[in-house]
């Protein structure tokens, strides 16, 4: 028996070490790759997440296959035409004239990729829950082409545990094994649409893997793209700590956002206040109120978040005040229209209400959970007749909760002087505010950009 069992151990021993080669061998290859420049990466998912990465991964030098469901978009970028109005024609001219780019609808195209990214969406589900739908589609479909030695790396926000819980197995249902057959991680997305003199490029980058093979190997990837890559523990890690600048964010704003309407009553300007708090140079960070948050990240990572909480028995109670507190100021918004309407004799039903702005933020064309969607609807409610202007967006794009058939308004005299109300949502710098001030008679501002306009201003001015 003893002599068995001595005699099994080398074979045990030689198998272990033979497996541990054949990763170190596999992963070895796979950082050359990425490190040389010869890899092949493909992008799931071609929108405000996935084409900057495309073009990042472009500029590194790889051949990039970007893959989409949407055919209008592959022939878009096929033709050198942008949907995405914040990146520029030039990046989609470019992508159309190379060689090393191609756009498809053909999920085969993926096969010969040295890596592929997951940046598809991650919404929620009618009770707030995640629907993660579009990221187990997606995985499903990948491991349908993928190839022996490639990475894949979920970029899609989501809660810790997902690439783990929900990916790997998808992956590994054939009989392959992570870090033996392919790699796996988890490096968030830190984009911001709209903002200047910062590119994906310039943005650090998390990356934490299944296994510290898939942690190298996904950092050579990156490494070659990105300026500052930095490895984390697990993909838990990076998981979580996506959720938690978003959710920071999130609960920063609903204080601001719940002050206002208390300051409001007591004569106070929360603008002003935070701008005297500002003076601070530390344990100070301004966050400014507004309408209501919009975007794919603040309004929803954080419900990811209490949603895996609750698995483990844990309520988030603060996190999800700040949530509520930040949903309700949609209708503050309204509330406060109809005072300022009610204050000129004029009630909300038959009022003619001009929103400005309809993108969650200043100076793009995204509408995603913009604010302006459920003000809108408030709005029409109440009886008002409700129109938009926005510089960016000329049609209201359908939603999956709102379907407005609305098109934008020239802003000019005429249409302001036929407006009882003009709500300010978004502070695009293509306004012209100063017309704005001139001509209207009342100005709901949920902002504070009519107090930056210079020179004289006719309309009453209500804060909310």
């Amino acid at each position: 028996m003893k002599t068995r069992a001595t005699k099994s151990k080398p074979a045990k021993s030689r198998s272990v070490r033979a497996a541990s080669a054949r990763q170190t061998d596999l992963s070895a290859a796979a950082i050359a790759r990425f490190e040389r420049r010869r890899a092949t990466v493909g992008v799931v998912g071609l929108g405000y997440v996935g084409l900057p990465l495309v073009r990042a991964m472009h500029d590194a030098g790889f051949t990039v296959v970007g893959y989409d469901i949407d055919a209008t978009k592959i022939d878009m970028l096929k033709k050198g035409q942008a949907y995405l109005k914040h990146l520029g024609v030039e990046l989609v001219r470019h992508l159309a004239a190379s060689p090393r780019f191609t756009p498809t609808t053909n999920a085969k195209a993926l096969a010969k990729c040295d890596a592929i990214a997951i940046c598809v969406p991650t919404p929620l589900g009618k009770h707030d829950e995640p629907d993660l739908s579009y990221v187990e589609h997606s995985t499903r479909m990948i491991a349908g082409v993928l190839k022996r030695g490639a990475l894949v790396s979920l970029e899609s926000t989501t809660y810790p545990g997902t690439t783990r819980e929900l990916c790997l197995p998808i992956l590994e249902a054939g009989g392959r094994r992570c870090g033996r057959d392919f790699f796996l991680a988890f490096s968030p997305e830190r984009e911001d649409p709209g903002r200047k003199g910062v590119n994906t490029r310039e943005i650090p980058r998390l990356v934490g893997g299944i296994d510290d093979a898939s942690t190298k190997v996904a950092a050579a990837m990156y490494r070659a793209a990105i300026e500052r890559v930095h490895e984390v523990e697990s993909a838990e890690v990076a998981e979580a700590a996506k959720i938690l600048e978003n959710t920071y964010r999130a609960v920063n704003i609903a204080l601001v956002n719940e002050l206002k309407p208390v300051l409001a009553d007591m004569g106070i300007d929360i603008w002003q206040v935070i701008e005297a708090a500002s003076t601070k140079p530390f344990g100070f960070q301004a966050f400014y109120p507004g309408p209501g948050l919009g975007g794919h990240c603040i309004p929803i990572d954080p419900y990811y978040l209490t949603y895996k909480a609750r698995e483990f028995g844990h309520v988030t109670r603060f996190i999800e005040l700040a949530g509520l507190v930040n949903r309700r100021m949609p209708r503050y918004v309204v509330d406060r229209t109809a005072e300022a309407l009610n204050d000129a004799g004029l009630p909300m039903r038959g009022a003619k209400v001009l929103v400005v702005g309809i993108a969650y933020k200043p100076n793009i064309d995204d509408v995603r959970e913009t604010p302006a969607a459920e003000i809108i609807e408030l709005l029409a409610d109440r009886g008002a007749i409700v129109s938009f202007h926005d510089p960016h967006v000329g049609v209201f794009p359908r939603m999956r909760k709102y379907d407005i058939p609305l098109k934008s308004l020239p802003l000019n005299a005429g249409n302001l002087h036929q407006c009882d109300a003009v709500v300010i949502v978004t502070d695009h710098a293509a306004v012209d505010w100063a017309l704005i001030g001139r001509e209207a008679g009342l100005v709901v501002d949920t902002r504070n950009v009519m107090a930056k306009v210079k020179g004289r201003i006719r309309a009453r001015v209500v804060k909310a």
